[in-house]
């Protein structure tokens, strides 16, 4: 007895030490990268005092944290309780986050009315953004599988647009669907063949096959024109009205974007999402229940694609010009990170994620040298300490209803 006992002191003392030296080294390493990052920049004098400066306020902030977390630990145990007691007396009051959408929806819709053209400007990129985020949280998301070379659809719907509209003289409201059904083709006949791989294997083949489109728009001279694009779209139209003021095109994007979101979330809550959750969570689980993995990972790369295609030709109207600069693999780079950074598999998230990356880098426009420097910095920075990204997905049981089944009326209800 005596024995495990002094093992157990010496193992506890050991696992403190551990503690520690973790407490020490993490701050420590984080400042040095960021220093080391800052050092072509500024010299080593700028780069040291960086580095002291983040080291200490790395040191407070974990204490700090660690405090916090010990106060919100107590704090969570009496609310509880409290909470336990009131809750078969009184009902969960929804009026204030009611109120908040709707203070949130009344803002959005009366942007154009005070801001300035350029951040309006912002604003519909940044929901052209969204739409494509959500393709591809659609992709990797909710079925797990990785596409880093999303931006090939995206390039694909914004130039069959764009060809629909100048050599066949068609108009938004029907080259719009030919532009997202080849999109979702596209991504249909990419999944044929690549499903076949997984994991790291099938990320090397979409990035593949994205720096494939992009080859062939820059070479294709007698059909995309090569590197000089093509000019001359025309915006679309509504009710003969043309859509190519700032604030017009900013309602049209708005209501892209609300539609966007409402497909994928039914979407998510039906059996089809529940499937993917299942196939992203554990394939060969799913396939011994009957889930047919392939057919439900095919639909998750047409159906991402499909969004990716509206964003193109959406793209493709608003700037009326497209190259194939606009459509690199650091564009794959982008949407993922907004993926990344809202959370995947979260939809409210994803959005956030889309507009922060948008926004944020024309916010540090003036500091030009530093602003991708201070962005991937934030990107490290919140993957360490908030690896689910800003919003953590809920379960897919709260959303689609803990009775429902995935294989109708028999089966195993999954949750995320």
């Amino acid at each position: 007895m005596r024995e495990q006992r002094a093992e157990s002191k010496e193992q506890r003392a050991k696992d403190t030490d551990k503690k520690r030296l973790g407490f020490v080294l993490r701050p420590v390493i984080i400042a040095l990268w960021l220093a080391l990052l800052f050092l072509p920049f500024r010299g080593i004098k700028d780069a040291l005092i960086l580095f002291v400066t983040l080291s200490i306020l790395l040191f407070i902030f974990r204490a700090l944290s660690g405090y916090a977390k010990t106060l919100t630990e107590k704090f969570n145990v009496i609310r509880q309780s409290v909470s336990s007691g009131l809750e078969t007396v009184y009902a969960r009051p929804k009026t204030p986050r009611f109120v908040a959408y709707l203070l949130l929806l009344g803002f959005i819709l009366s942007v154009p009315f005070f801001a300035k053209d350029y951040f309006i400007d912002v604003l519909i990129l940044a929901g052209i953004y969204v739409i494509l985020a959500q393709g591809l949280n659609v992709v990797v998301g909710f079925a797990g599988l990785l596409n880093l070379g999303f931006v090939a659809f995206y390039a694909i719907g914004a130039y069959s647009y764009a060809l629909l509209n100048t050599k066949m003289g068609l108009g938004f409201w029907s080259a719009l669907p030919l532009s997202v059904v080849l999109a979702s083709f596209s991504g249909f006949l990419l999944a044929v063949p690549a499903l076949r791989l997984k994991g790291d294997y099938l990320a090397i083949v979409t990035l593949g096959f994205g720096e494939i489109v992009r080859l062939v728009l820059n070479n294709w001279d007698s059909v995309t024109k090569g590197p000089n694009g093509i000019g001359g779209i025309e915006p679309p139209y509504l009710f003969a009205t043309p859509l190519g003021g700032l604030s017009y095109y900013y309602y049209f994007i708005l209501a892209f974007v609300a539609l966007t979101v409402f497909m994928v979330r039914r979407v998510y809550k039906s059996r089809t999402g529940r499937a993917w959750v299942a196939i992203r969570e554990d394939e060969i689980a799913s396939s011994s229940i009957g889930i047919n993995t392939t057919a439900y990972k095919l639909y998750a790369f047409a159906f991402g694609a499909f969004w990716a295609g509206a964003a193109g030709a959406l793209f493709a109207a608003k700037m009326q010009f497209v190259s194939p600069e606009s459509f690199t693999f650091m564009e794959s780079v982008l949407i993922l990170s907004m993926v990344i950074l809202g959370g995947l598999g979260s939809i409210p998230g994803v959005i956030l994620g889309a507009v922060i990356l948008v926004i944020l880098p024309e916010m540090l426009r003036e500091i030009q040298l530093y602003r991708m420097l201070a962005l991937g910095s934030g990107l490290v920075l919140l993957m360490i300490f908030r690896p689910q990204g800003l919003f953590r997905p809920g379960r897919l049981s709260r959303l689609a209803g803990e009775s429902r089944y995935l294989m109708g009326g028999k089966g195993v209800s999954f949750r995320s």
